[in-house]
């Protein structure tokens, strides 16, 4: 089941709510995006705040928008830029920031169930190794460059 919200709504929900918290982390700043409406892959991108006191690390991400949903960043192998997929997760060290962005590293979506339109909302359960399972409510912003 993929989580349709319109635009107006999303704007809404995202003006009253917080950001995504769970113990020590903090999720902000999140969008989701494909690169056309036939598209058959999408990525999410964010900032994850680790607030506590001890590392963690982001396992994994997983969503009903997707057949699969994997941690993937960007490698240049020569001339050429890769995405690979990052088995280990990403780290989250105590009292800092990792941002999560076109480039680099990001929440890949692979075989949609449906088009990404402009305005949605997916939901998304990030799993981290310490932290548990946290679901993000994550706007789909198709027009955002950064």
């Amino acid at each position: 089941m993929i989580l349709r919200v319109s635009f107006a709504a999303a704007a809404a929900l995202l003006a009253l709510a917080p950001a995504a918290l769970a113990e020590g982390l903090e999720v902000r700043d999140a969008y989701a995006r494909a690169s056309s409406p036939a598209a058959m892959s999408g990525a999410a991108f964010m900032e994850i705040v680790n607030t506590g006191g001890t590392d963690d690390r982001l396992v994994s991400a997983a969503s009903d928008i997707a057949a699969r949903v994997e941690l993937h960043t960007h490698v240049m192998e020569g001339d050429v830029m890769r995405m690979v997929h990052v088995e280990e997760g990403f780290e989250l060290p105590a009292g800092e920031t990792v941002v999560l962005e076109r480039g680099g590293r990001h929440v890949m979506f692979m075989g949609l169930a449906g088009p990404m339109e402009q305005g949605e909302t997916v939901a998304v359960t990030l799993t981290f190794e310490q932290a548990g399972d946290m679901v993000v409510e994550i706007p789909v912003d198709l027009e955002r460059q950064d």
